[in-house]
């Protein structure tokens, strides 16, 4: 029995692994990578994994069986799409809540964890697409104390 596979992960394209578990060098795990990069996946990972049933494959046969089946577990896989986000943790007084949120809300950031007393303390994740925007909007404010995490 052979458990092989490979990931992708973060937005680089540099970390990434493939693994033959014993098949012949390249005729599983890069197959199976081929197929997460064909989708144009990230934070992916495929194992295949295959019991030997008397037949020889050969390298060819392998590269066909790895690569078929990696690309039919990605056919009736659902992709979720998540956005990437850049975070920071925002300081400011409690009275200038409702205009930190309004922002925080219109630019579809994502609170992560919050402290609300006489002076508040959000940590955010800020679309790494909109980040120019929300960060000009929430310096205009002043009394906000922007840091990244």
């Amino acid at each position: 029995m052979h458990h092989c596979f490979a990931y992708r992960l973060g937005f680089d394209e540099n970390t990434f692994r493939v693994s033959d578990d014993g098949e012949p060098s390249g005729s599983a795990g890069r197959p199976i990578l081929g197929q997460i990069d064909s989708k144009q996946l990230t934070n992916a990972a495929i194992i295949v994994v295959r019991y030997f049933g008397g037949t020889l494959l050969g390298v060819p046969g392998l590269i066909n069986a790895y690569k078929t089946s990696s690309a039919l577990a990605l056919q009736v896989t659902p992709i979720i799409q998540k956005q990437v986000e850049v975070n920071y943790q925002l300081e400011f007084d409690y009275t200038r809540m409702n205009e930190v949120m309004m922002i925080i809300k219109q630019s579809n950031c994502r609170i992560l964890s919050q402290e609300m007393q006489l002076f508040c303390q959000l940590n955010v994740g800020i679309p790494k697409n909109r980040l120019e925007e929300v960060l000009y909007r929430l310096k205009e404010l002043r009394c906000v104390e922007i840091n990244k995490l």
